[in-house]
């Protein structure tokens, strides 16, 4: 049998149906209908934030959030090349250029002691990523980035539901984009959202819908990136589910830990302190193991189980980037070295523990 590395956690078919009858009544699909306008004010109460605006994407949700900020052309943004492409994609797309700054090799997130030597007087903002749940040290960044006069956008793609101290993800720097595609945790189908403190609905909603703002009034160049509402009801159906399929994560993430933890030559992340975790990827660092990373990614899919290499290549080594000044693996050296080893593991919520544990024999036979 098949085994992915993830599976969209989707409500009971009668429950979307139902959650979605009165379209038919209505016939409003799209543009901000009734189910985006609810979607998004359980998300504000869900999240404990003032403001949220709902996108078709997650990338097209941190494109539009740095374009909304308003940084010259050629300005620098700090970031990390341990992500997926559309971080630094996003930045790229907006007439800025990347710096990549190392990761930690704890957690994997931005090593904040050396965002500072990244700076020069071309540093508009810093965009860290939340990787795998695991949250950024949003302290010392905003420290950094109040001493500097720089903005932080945090891609919280991976940190849905995550908190620290009480404190959601979706409230920390001056904005957060979360991703809402089939993989995540929670799911719209397709779909995103940016959170953010100050008063940036206007020209959020402006740059995803043409900058329309009435029948003969178009005030700002924006572009198309409206959730529909058939995206819409299914977060609306999933949201009622998510907590119950983030404890299914952990009693999964927990037996994989039972039977991988003290294996010579592999590596897990430990949990951060005052942090609730979401459960959102297991990934496993092969170092020095009797196998190295592609053997086992190897192995596994010999056995119909797929793995994946997340993230790898770095971003700052793949084609359409590796000849920027800024760019070269040898630069990020953490990154280099952990991209070269991780595989993260099968996790969803209806994951058996018997798969779990079929998985795990594979890798230590």
């Amino acid at each position: 049998m098949l085994i992915n590395v993830t599976r969209s956690s989707m409500p009971s078919f009668e429950e979307y149906c139902e959650e979605i009858k009165d379209l038919w009544d209505s016939h409003w699909l799209t543009n901000m209908g009734a189910k985006h306008k609810l979607l998004q004010a359980q998300l504000e109460t869900y999240l404990d934030t003032p403001h949220v605006v709902l996108y078709t994407n997650g990338h097209l949700a941190l494109e539009n959030i740095i374009a909304a900020m308003g940084f010259p052309k050629g300005s620098e943004v700090i970031t990390t090349p341990f992500t997926f492409v559309s971080t630094t994609h996003a930045i790229t797309r907006n007439g800025l250029i990347p710096v990549f700054c190392d990761i930690n090799p704890a957690d994997y997130t931005m090593d904040v002691a050396k965002i500072e030597a990244l700076i020069t007087d071309r540093t508009v903002a810093i965009v860290p990523v939340h990787v795998y749940g695991n949250l950024c040290d949003v302290d010392a960044i905003q420290e950094i980035a109040e001493r500097h006069g720089l903005r932080v956008i945090y891609d919280a793609a991976h940190a849905f539901g995550v908190s620290r101290n009480g404190i959601n993800a979706a409230n920390f720097g001056d904005a957060s984009m979360f991703s809402f595609h089939a993989t995540k945790v929670f799911n719209t189908i397709e779909g995103g959202a940016v959170t953010f403190r100050e008063d940036l609905v206007q020209k959020m909603n402006d740059l995803k819908n043409f900058g329309i703002r009435g029948p003969e009034q178009v005030a700002y160049v924006g572009g198309n990136a409206k959730m529909n509402e058939f995206q819409a009801a299914m977060g609306i159906c999933n949201l009622r589910h998510v907590d119950d399929e983030i404890a299914k994560r952990k009693a999964i993430v927990e037996h994989y830990r039972s039977r991988l933890s003290g294996i010579p030559g592999i590596r897990l992340c430990s949990d951060q302190p005052g942090v609730i975790h979401n459960y959102a990827y297991f990934p496993v660092v092969f170092d020095g193991y009797r196998y190295d990373r592609d053997q086992v990614f190897e192995r596994l899919a010999a056995e119909n189980i797929t793995a994946r290499k997340y993230f790898y290549p770095l971003t700052n080594n793949i084609d359409c980037y590796k000849d920027l000044q800024t760019a070269g693996a040898e630069k990020t050296p953490v990154a280099d070295y952990i991209a070269n080893r991780v595989l993260t593991l099968p996790l969803y919520a209806d994951l058996s523990l018997e798969d779990v544990d079929r998985i795990c024999d594979i890798i230590l036979n």
